[in-house]
């Protein structure tokens, strides 16, 4: 399962309960559509962090980097990008 079939699932199961939610496309606002809340975004974060063994830093809470599912898997691939380069000596 890629990162955005797993994240959709999560959004689904978590808060967007049943058939009646909206149908996001992939670079939908999740605030927008108010599929997320402050609340629902910190449920996400922690999501994120323990699904993909990830620090999400404050100043990285921003909608650019966790307001869609595009934002959210390219936030991913950078942060796991990130973590595969090892520290330089």
């Amino acid at each position: 399962m890629n990162h955005k079939t797993e994240l959709r699932s999560f959004l689904q199961d978590n808060f967007i309960l049943g058939a009646d939610g909206p149908a996001l496309a992939d670079g939908d606002s999740l605030l927008e559509h108010h599929v997320l809340d402050s609340t629902g975004f910190l449920e996400l974060i922690t999501h994120l962090e323990e699904t993909y063994g990830i620090k999400v830093a404050d100043d990285e809470m921003l909608p650019e980097n966790l307001d869609s599912l595009d934002a959210i898997e390219a936030y991913l691939a950078r942060k796991l990008a990130a973590r595969a380069v090892p520290a330089s000596a």
